[in-house]
């Protein structure tokens, strides 16, 4: 018997498959570069031990779509401390190049989370190498050093608050409380390696600290700016800039109140509760099916995890 099978014209993808992989495709280029399968690859599937299980605390949190509007939260929560966003205005190019920025952060994020060790090694070593050339004065006139590690734990602290607040209101699978303390202490590692000290390893110390800074945050025009190119003026084409608000809106409702006024943004509680809460489900909901379409990356074998030596610290008693 002729097998006709294979001479049927292959059945076109349906509208709504083409939508999802499409959006896939286009969230992984603007995060990844031009060749995301290859990046991905080079991550997920390089053979060596990592620093962290994929399934632990770090792993379930970076791995997951409330990562887009918990990014828009710290950049904003950062730029409120003068010399780290004198720091950001001076030499990051944020405004020149701002995808290459993000894809240089998420690509960082992704090694220390997911790559072999070596690699998130040499991602470390390469941030590091680039605060060593970044110093200066604010226009008000106070020095900083990228490598201070009182500004590396602000950096910290307001990253890591703002990735754990988004995925435990839009994650796929929030954290209880041992995964909450188990993500900051995870966490710490990472910013132990960059030159950080004394940095939080509970949820409860997390939010001391982040506490303990505010007498040293303020708006600038530098923070204002910043805040401005982020949420009113980002270089996006016209057809992406809804759905580009949608996740904003997200990140700007999980900032703490405190933190809006000298940002100059919106802050209606009851809103926020009826509108932009399912609106920030809605968006990272609609971004983690349309990620879910990519195939997995084969892993490379059995898991071992090797945390950088010394770097782990024990829970806090």
């Amino acid at each position: 018997m002729t097998d006709v099978s294979a001479d049927r014209p292959a059945r076109p993808a349906h509208p709504l498959t083409r939508v999802r992989t499409g959006l896939a495709g286009a969230l992984l280029t603007r995060v990844a570069g031009p060749e995301p399968a290859d990046a991905r690859a080079a991550i997920h599937s390089a053979p060596g031990p990592r620093w962290f299980d994929p399934d632990s605390a770090i792993g379930r949190v970076h791995g997951d779509a409330s990562m887009f509007p918990g990014g828009v939260r710290a950049l904003l929560l950062q730029s409120l401390h003068p010399r780290a966003m004198a720091a950001v205005a001076g030499h990051s190019g944020y405004k020149q190049d701002p995808w290459g920025r993000l894809q240089r952060t998420a690509t960082f994020l992704a090694a220390t989370t997911f790559g072999p060790a070596d690699d998130a090694r040499r991602s470390v070593e390469i941030v590091k190498a680039v605060h060593r050339r970044i110093k200066g004065t604010t226009p008000d006139g106070e020095p900083y050093d990228a490598e201070d590690p009182h500004l590396l734990r602000w950096v910290h602290v307001a990253e890591v608050d703002s990735f754990l607040a988004a995925h435990q209101r839009y994650g796929r699978r929030p954290l209880d409380a041992a995964g909450c303390d188990e993500y900051v202490r995870q966490a710490a590692v990472v910013g132990r390696e960059l030159g950080a000290t004394e940095l939080p390893l509970t949820l409860a110390e997390l939010r001391e600290q982040v506490e303990a800074y505010r007498p040293e945050l303020r708006p600038t025009p530098a923070a204002l700016e910043a805040a401005h190119f982020l949420l009113r003026e980002p270089p996006l084409p016209k057809a992406v800039l809804p759905g580009y608000a949608l996740i904003t809106a997200a990140g700007v409702a999980l900032l703490p109140r405190w933190a809006r006024e000298p940002l100059r943004l919106s802050d209606a509680p009851r809103f926020e509760r009826a509108v932009v809460r399912p609106v920030g489900r809605f968006v990272t909901g609609t971004i983690r099916w349309a990620l879910d379409s990519v195939p997995a990356a084969e892993p490379p074998g059995p898991l071992v995890v090797a945390p950088p030596r010394g770097s782990m610290p024990a829970p806090s008693a």
